[in-house]
């Protein structure tokens, strides 16, 4: 087929959103690219349906719930008439928890799931009949990019009955396994808006000390993953003297395009994909969406293959940077829980803090600010509220205090290993929590 062909199969298949939406039926379960890869048009046609009752209810699946989403299926006059099922909570996800409590009704359900393992779903447990998410414009050989969005994208598009793309020219063009090919998609409609942008997270003074602490435990042509915030931030500002380091990380940021930028990535001593940079999902600026546009070195893949923990073991010298709401004293892990709620979610973090302990000189490292609340709760508290890493499994725990390693430990020293790096104004209270159950 030539590339005439392609462009003439686009403008039959281009259309409005009201009227790519409209073959939505009834009790349709219904999914859309996370993040910046939700798209504003389709959802909000979508929730003018529902508004109307011309489409009675849907079942949806989603992941970060962005502004695009919080205003149509989730806005409170839409909500009532869709079974949301959330893979990780996020902000509008807290207000409608909020509301839940408030009234007792029932409005979202949490899937707990590894991110490594979401694809999967959609391969074999989620009959999924429509897809909706934002791409690049075509090119020549008639495929978009999903840019910014592979996760479980790519599986999730060629599994649904009804795939239709938002076509943004402010999306990314990435290469790897990141095209959907035009004679896939049931519609296309077109919508130039501003990409969402994460924006650039400043570190703290606690993110500049933990990153001080990490730096000298990454060595020159590592691969390393980070996410995204203040202490990721700090890590990756005290890396900039390193050289030769790699990408194969869940989560692509602005700190890691400033790296590549200057010069410190550059994924020369990669053990698996030399010379890319690789990523299943990025949440950037405009500057950074820009230069991950049509750069070659830049390689998206699905969350099942780039969280895969036999993946991430292949990569020598693998050091994984991750943080937590809270760690106890046993060295178990929270990730996504604080009080009775849900608050985030597992995500990929147990796919890398396992991938990485399994990897030839690999390091998982778990960073943490030592207190939370303006000082007054200690993230490291005798009991957590909900595992999302097993003690067995975490190694290297770095707050602004300090670094210790639990590999090898017995209960007893990683009690005292965990208070010695805890805030000194919560180390007597948690000596005595410790002494109580007669951990010390």
């Amino acid at each position: 087929m030539t590339a005439t062909r392609y462009a003439d199969l686009y403008m039959a298949k281009l259309t409005t959103a009201e009227k790519a939406v409209a073959g939505v039926p009834d009790g349709a379960t219904v999914s859309l690219g996370m993040a910046i890869g939700q798209p504003p048009a389709l959802l909000a046609a979508l929730a003018a349906r529902l508004r109307s009752n011309d489409l009675k209810r849907i079942r949806l699946y989603y992941k970060i719930a962005m502004e695009p989403l919080a205003k149509s299926l989730l806005a409170e006059d839409v909500i009532e008439k869709v079974d949301a099922h959330s893979f990780f909570i996020g902000g509008p996800d807290h207000e409608i928890i909020k509301r839940q409590v408030k009234t007792g009704k029932k409005l979202l359900s949490f899937v707990p799931v590894n991110f490594s393992q979401i694809p999967r779903l959609f391969e074999e447990i989620i009959e999924l009949d429509t897809f909706v998410v934002t791409v690049s414009p075509m090119d020549g050989g008639g495929f978009f990019s999903l840019g910014t969005n592979n996760d479980f994208a790519s599986t999730a598009a060629r599994r649904c009955k009804r795939l239709i793309v938002e076509v943004n020219r402010n999306m990314p063009r990435v290469f790897g396994q990141s095209q959907v090919h035009v004679s896939e998609v049931a519609a296309i409609v077109e919508n130039h808006v501003p990409l969402i942008e994460a924006g650039v997270a400043e570190p703290s003074p606690e993110g500049r000390a933990i990153g001080a602490l990490v730096a000298p435990m990454v060595p020159n042509g590592a691969t390393i993953q980070l996410g995204i915030g203040k202490i990721p931030s700090g890590v990756a500002m005290a890396l900039e003297k390193h050289s030769d380091l790699g990408i194969h990380t869940e989560l692509f940021s602005p700190a890691m395009a400033d790296l590549v930028q200057k010069g410190v990535i550059t994924g020369a001593r990669k053990t698996l994909h030399p010379g890319k940079h690789v990523f299943t999902v990025a949440f950037g600026t405009t500057d950074s969406y820009a230069f991950m546009n049509d750069n070659s070195a830049f390689e998206s893949y699905a969350s099942s293959y780039v969280n895969d923990i036999r993946v991430i073991a292949q990569h020598d010298d693998f050091i994984s940077v991750n943080t937590a709401i809270e760690i106890d004293l046993y060295g178990q892990v929270n990730a996504e829980f604080i009080g009775e709620h849900e608050y985030s979610g597992s995500g990929g973090q147990f796919d890398f803090v396992k991938g990485a302990s399994l990897a030839k000189r690999g390091k998982s490292i778990i960073a943490i600010q030592s207190t939370a609340r303006k000082g007054t709760v200690s993230s490291i508290v005798p009991k957590v509220a909900m595992v999302t890493d097993l003690r067995m499994d975490v190694e290297w725990v770095v707050t602004e205090h300090g670094a210790v390693n639990l590999r090898g430990k017995s209960t007893k020293e990683r009690a005292l290993a965990l208070i010695g790096i805890a805030d000194p104004s919560f180390r007597d209270e948690l000596m005595s929590a410790a002494r109580k159950v007669t951990l010390i």
